[in-house]
């Protein structure tokens, strides 16, 4: 399909489970760390690889990083709340079974509000579970065997299930980059898709007229890209079965983006077919209260309050709030150039402008960059109090700035501060009234824009080297 088609004859409903996989210290059940791109098998701990008579102990942080996302979402937590085994089995899973929840979830009945087509809609959360990751199968190295990396094996992610309440492939690739966004908000994980640190399924089924279609789930999602696409596919496969009165089975499909296409994987299993018990090794877990608390008085503001805080506050353009809901590292820091003074405008010029331009030609993240925001703001409101341009304050003095840090404000200044007399800016000004006197016509009919014009022509003559507030002042009084 081509991104669009006509549901007038027949109602599509999807629903989501997006994995997050958890930024702790500790992976979720056993004390060893991970870290993406390790070495394989180097990050590993008997616990982990289910050696006899080891027992999991389950991680503080990883309830505390689970917490923050139930309360960020509304949901109603349960407490106490329990764990319970998974039965499968696959190469990738040292015990034979994957602890998890199952009739137990530790958050239920959630919503989240995403932005998509220039609004905003609601989306039901059904549940929020914590559960150990698997091993990675490995196919493509040797060309006979299937090699196995168990450093991933028990990393802890939270599996977040939604309601069908999507209707277009839009809306749900929508809700997965507002999850994406919340979570990096919330600081639990970095929700990079490319490593596998948000991993996505979704569940579609359609209807025509009285006749409807079996729930399908298209498995591992890797990108917003390929699960549009998957889910456009598998509409249209859907629909040529039921127009042609054939069923669509219950099954597990994957997509292949080269061919553009879904294909069997399995028929769907029941859940009696895990052959869920209580975990026997984990006690119930208790919640107190007092840390529910500390965390929803700690919770930062989240996109739906950022997006306000940025439009309707700051009267920011929408694209604008789009992107620093979507590079949250950039919103902190735009809030801390605010809070040292700046006005918000002059924050978002900074940041958008010489801050990222120098990250992207630098090929560098924002945790990197080598000047704090109250370095920036001292930076900025001294070198404007002393009469420097702006250009020139972005421009050259920025990268010398940059350059040493360290140096100080006023010995770099001292190169750069006006010193050009009244009498030489006035003899110049007048020197382009004469060159351009169709543009002062203009000006003087109206086109008060071109002041502009002569203010650049005044700035590039003396190279930064006039106060442009006496510049400008100067300007006025000749056209006018």
């Amino acid at each position: 399909m081509n991104g669009s088609y006509n549901q007038q004859d027949y109602t599509v409903k999807i629903g989501l489970e997006i994995h997050i996989q958890l930024t702790t210290k500790m992976k979720v059940f056993s004390p060893e760390s991970y870290t993406y791109g390790a070495e394989p098998n180097t990050q590993t701990h008997p616990i982990s690889l289910a050696y006899p008579g080891t027992l999991p102990r389950f991680n503080q942080e990883v309830l505390e990083a689970a917490l923050k996302l139930a309360l960020a979402l509304n949901c109603q937590i349960h407490s106490p709340f329990t764990f319970s085994r998974k039965n499968y089995f696959y190469p990738d899973l040292p015990k034979g079974y994957q602890i998890t929840q199952y009739d137990s979830p530790y958050a239920t009945d959630g919503k989240l509000v995403y932005r998509v087509d220039n609004q905003w809609k609601e989306a039901h959360i059904l549940r929020i579970q914590i559960e150990e990751d698997t091993g990675k199968s490995i196919h493509d190295l040797d060309p006979f065997h299937t090699l196995l990396d168990f450093n991933r094996a028990g990393v802890p992610l939270l599996e977040l299930v939604t309601a069908p309440d999507f209707q277009r492939p839009e809306e749900a690739e929508a809700f997965l980059r507002s999850v994406r966004q919340l979570v990096r908000i919330l600081g639990i994980s970095t929700a990079n898709m490319e490593e596998g640190s948000l991993r996505c399924d979704a569940n579609i089924s359609i209807q025509i007229g009285t006749h409807t279609g079996e729930r399908v789930e298209i498995k591992n999602l890797n990108s917003f890209r390929f699960l549009r696409q998957a889910l456009y596919t598998e509409i249209e496969r859907q629909v040529a079965l039921l127009r042609a009165n054939q069923p669509v089975l219950r099954e597990t499909r994957g997509y292949d983006p080269n061919q553009r296409t879904t294909y069997s994987l399995r028929t769907k299993e029941h859940l009696h077919d895990y052959r869920y018990f209580p975990e026997p090794d984990l006690p119930p877990v208790h919640i107190p209260e007092t840390l529910l608390n500390q965390l929803r008085q700690n919770l930062p503001p989240l996109p739906y309050e950022i997006w306000q805080i940025l439009t309707e506050q700051y009267q920011f353009p929408p694209r604008d709030a789009e992107f620093f809901i979507e590079h949250t590292e950039f919103f902190t820091y735009l809030q801390a150039l605010i809070a040292e003074g700046l006005s918000p405008e002059e924050a978002r010029k900074w940041v958008l402008g010489p801050v990222r331009a120098y990250l992207n030609d630098h090929q560098m993240d924002l945790s990197a960059f080598p000047i704090t925001p109250a370095q920036l703001a001292q930076y900025i409101q001294t070198g404007t109090s002393q009469g420097i341009h702006h250009s020139l304050l972005a421009g050259q003095v920025f990268r010398e700035f940059l350059h040493n840090p360290q140096q100080p404000l006023h010995v770099l200044f001292a190169q750069y501060t006006p010193h050009t007399s009244t009498e030489t800016i006035r003899d110049y000004i007048q020197q382009l009234m004469k060159q351009y006197p169709d543009k002062v016509a203009l000006y003087r009919k109206g086109k008060k824009g071109l002041l502009g014009f002569f203010m650049g022509e005044v700035m590039r003559r003396f190279r930064g080297q006039v106060d442009p507030r006496e510049a400008r002042t100067i300007i006025q009084e000749l056209l006018e």
